[in-house]
């Protein structure tokens, strides 16, 4: 295994698989990491430690920021022994293995196993988010409800 270039890992798509990873049901991500086969050899860079964050939010979302609360988050980051890659995971809660399950696919998406991690872990994750999404918008589509306004005529 061997770690692709800076060129090679697009921030974009690392944004968006961390997101994924860090969204992901934590049942559902340790399920499909075990069925991929064995664990990487690797080291603890940041053991899963537990903290929190402020969350902010915008009136309106453009209004001046403000604090909405805190929240508890974990994290994570590990070095694969193999080549030294170092991968990242911040989710929400207090799942130490979901951290590190997650630190340990952003490690191995940036080295020549991306395909294997992708089609085994990160496409089948997409697809149960896109089918809750679905579900949700269904559920919100099924309670909508048309108003009809009578204009009155002139006095």
């Amino acid at each position: 295994m061997s770690m692709r270039s800076e060129e090679q890992v697009d921030t974009g798509a690392r944004r968006d698989w961390m997101g994924l990873l860090a969204r992901a049901d934590p049942s559902r991500l340790a399920a499909l990491w075990d069925r991929m086969g064995d664990t990487p050899g690797h080291d603890l860079l940041r053991a899963p430690e537990i903290g929190a964050v402020m969350v902010r939010g915008r009136a309106g979302a453009t209004g001046a920021p403000f604090n909405l609360g805190e929240m508890t988050v974990t994290r994570c980051a590990v070095r694969l022994s193999a080549c030294g890659t170092v991968g990242h995971a911040y989710v929400q809660g207090r799942d130490r293995d979901h951290a590190r399950t997650a630190a340990l696919a952003d490690a191995l998406m940036q080295t020549d196993a991306a395909p294997r991690v992708r089609d085994g872990l990160l496409d089948p994750l997409a697809a149960a988010e896109t089918a809750a999404r679905q579900s949700r918008a269904e559920k919100a589509a099924a309670t909508r409800v048309e108003f009809l306004t009578l204009v009155r005529g002139e006095d």
